[in-house]
This record gives structure tokens, sequence and C-alpha cells, in this order.
């Protein structure tokens, strides 16, 4: 909710969040946090197990498999920040992330 209420702060008009099943996400507080936006907060839920569905699944696929292979690092730090890397390359290449919607899209 604090993340949700941080971009609705900073993001004008309305927002279309995407979620799992995760129990978190379908927790009273959440819904009554929800319905306090008066509509400018929409949510659409996934299906309890659909990674097919999520683009982000098709992001994290793809990054294991491209840009972080056999990757072993020392320790977190490490890892964090060549994720971080990984991803900045990834945001530049504006086709390649939206073809994941594209197979999320198709997935339907």
């Amino acid at each position: 909710m604090d993340f949700l209420g941080h971009l609705l702060r900073y993001l004008p008009g309305k927002l279309l969040v995407v979620w799992d099943g995760l129990p978190a996400h379908r927790a009273r507080l959440v819904s009554e946090f929800i319905r306090a936006q008066e509509g400018r907060l929409a949510v659409q839920r996934l299906p309890g197990y659909a990674p097919e569905l999520n683009p982000v699944e098709y992001i994290w696929g793809y990054w294991k498999h491209h840009e972080l292979p056999n990757f072993c690092p020392r320790d977190f730090a490490q890892l964090s920040h060549q994720a971080r890397t990984a991803l900045r390359r990834m945001r530049r290449r504006q086709p390649l992330v939206q073809s994941f919607w594209h197979q999320a899209k198709l997935s339907l």
C-alpha cells in the first residue's frame, strides 16, 4: 500500500495495477485502500497460477537466460549491482520489453 500510495502521489490520472494471487493482495486493508482511492486505482487480478499471463515472468526469464546466465555472485551486493545493470540495459531496448507484454496477451 505504501508503494501504491507513492505511485498515486507522483503519477497523474488513473493507475492500473496487475496483480498475481498473493494473499496479501487480497487482504481487507488492501481492498479498503483501493476503495478509498475513489476509482483512481484499478486492479486486474491474474488467476492463482498463471505465469504465462504475467509479463514480469517473461522479463525475469529473459534476464536469467540472456543477461546473467552462469553468473555466480560473491555476495548480495554484487548480485544487486549486476541485476540493476542488466535491467537498465533491457530498459533501453523498448521493443524487447514490449514483446513481453505481447507474449502475455497472446496467452489470453
